[in-house]
């Protein structure tokens, strides 16, 4: 039985990643169970790792589904996270953003 998921997102400078992020999320890590590998828990049973690897850095996408749309939007602009805003994108809005590396992190919402 599943009881748990951590999506990934691979990036090339840690720190750089960190610093955004924390920014996103308005919080630094809850853990850092290795070298190379920061992880906010999000929920009970979900959550982000980000994880160091040069070489594949910059091909990860994460989908957030989020209950205020908007707000995560302010969010990111008061951070200075660039965005369009949101969107319409399967049947819901979508706010598509990109980490330094280029990593997608979209959130979804009514």
């Amino acid at each position: 039985m599943i009881r748990r998921v951590l999506a990934q997102c691979t990036v090339s400078d840690l720190a750089r990643a960190e610093e955004w992020y924390a920014a996103l999320f308005e919080r630094g890590p809850d853990a850092r169970p290795m070298a190379g590998l920061l992880e906010w828990r999000l929920g009970d049973t979900f959550g982000l790792q980000v994880w160091s690897e040069p070489g594949r850095a910059g091909r990860s996408t994460v989908v957030f589904e989020e209950t205020d749309l908007d707000a995560v939007a302010a969010r990111a602009t008061k951070a200075g996270i660039a965005h369009d805003g949101p969107r319409p994108g399967g049947g819901a809005r979508i706010l598509p953003l990109a980490d330094p590396d280029g990593n997608r992190v979209v959130f979804s919402g009514a």
